[in-house]
């Protein structure tokens, strides 16, 4: 602010220094004399309420999965009679006994097995109804290997379906599987060796077997 004292006297505007507001001033009697070391625990340092949440989604839906309890498991399976599945069928031992090796080799946990009269058969009267009995099953939780498997076989038949524990997807019912011995054997390859199938039951079942 500019101001005058008669004609010629000028009064100089305060320098920005005097502007500047004083420092405010603690006495040192309102400080405490010690100070102590602080131990800050989660319980008691609250969090914004945006991050609280998304933290507690997060454990809630790790602690989900970590229980598995009650989660469905989706399920391929072949299916054709017992005895072209087991005794015709010309490659199908080899290929399941070389997958096996695979697996064991990479120590990967066994996902497939055999189900012979398996008990899901029953949710599917569409595919009962084309099935002469005996029934067997190929089961897998390998989506695509089943595609690929039933490639190979052709006369099967697919499906999938889902099942909240191993023991219900893999039972089945009591069967004896009987094949006859053809008189004259004349493929180049040996003839499959009766209960060859029982390495890939469920281990229910193999222990039952036994």
């Amino acid at each position: 602010m500019w101001s005058f004292t008669g004609a010629l006297t000028m009064v100089v505007p305060p320098t920005t220094a005097a502007c500047r507001p004083k420092p405010f001033l603690v006495s040192s009697s309102f400080l405490p004399k010690q100070t102590k070391k602080l131990h800050l625990s989660p319980p008691s340092l609250p969090l914004p309420s945006h991050f609280s949440s998304s933290f507690k989604t997060a454990a809630t839906s790790v602690e989900q999965n970590s229980d598995t309890k009650g989660e469905k498991t989706k399920y391929h399976f072949l299916v054709a009679n017992a005895k072209f599945m087991l005794d015709e069928e010309e490659h199908f031992q080899e290929q399941l006994f070389e997958r096996l090796r695979y697996y064991g080799e990479r120590e990967k946990e066994q996902d497939f097995w055999l189900v012979i009269e398996p008990k899901f058969l029953a949710n599917f009267p569409k595919v009962t109804q084309r099935l002469r009995r005996p029934a067997v099953a190929l089961v897998s939780t390998n989506g695509p290997w089943i595609t690929f498997m039933k490639l190979r076989l052709d006369r099967v038949l697919y499906e999938s379906f889902e099942a909240t524990s191993f023991d219900e997807a893999l039972a089945s019912n009591p069967a004896t599987l009987e094949f006859d011995k053809p008189k004259n054997w004349v493929a180049p390859y040996p003839k499959y060796e009766p209960g060859w199938w029982e390495t890939f039951l469920p281990k229910a079942t193999q222990e039952s077997v036994a």
